[in-house]
């Protein structure tokens, strides 16, 4: 992707090591399966910089790659201020990392940052629930969820005529 594409898409969790990167790698395939590399623009990031230059965990990659998504190649950043002036989209998982990108989000930049589960309205599930301290079960869950919403932000964006 390069800095012309027509929309930028920046998913958020805490380490940028489970759900966002699940986020960013299903978004990804889901976008190139409708040949719309070229004017959308993907990235992730954590609201903490526990992980930064990390791959994703282990079980977010297995699973995705058991779901014919390849993440190995992204690798953790500290999300910024100046991702608000740069991505169209920021898309927390959950309250609390929305939270935590609020705080950082500068003046009148705050249409851009939404709850991805926004684009999901008829799981009526709020949050992507974070699976590091849970089992394989939970990352099969987050996967399920990340793929809902990313079809619904693909169908909204398609929408917006983008």
């Amino acid at each position: 992707m390069n800095d012309n594409a027509r929309v930028k898409v920046l998913f958020v969790c805490m380490g940028n090591i489970c759900r966002s990167p699940t986020a960013h790698g299903v978004f990804r395939h889901l976008v190139r399966e409708a040949g719309q590399e070229a004017v959308i623009q993907i990235d992730s990031a954590g609201t903490h910089a526990y992980h930064v230059g990390e791959p994703p965990d282990a079980r977010a990659t297995a699973t995705a790659r058991a779901r014919g998504v390849d993440i190995s190649d992204l690798r953790a950043r500290r999300a910024s201020s100046e991702d608000f002036l740069y991505y169209d989209y920021v898309l927390a998982m959950d309250q609390d990392n929305y939270h935590s990108l609020a705080r950082i989000c500068p003046p009148t930049m705050e249409p851009k940052l939404l709850l991805f589960m926004d684009f999901a309205p008829d799981l009526k599930c709020r949050e992507v629930p974070d699976p590091y301290y849970g089992g394989a079960r939970g990352f099969d869950q987050v996967f399920d969820l990340v793929e809902a919403a990313a079809r619904g932000l693909l169908e909204h964006l398609a929408g917006q005529g983008r």
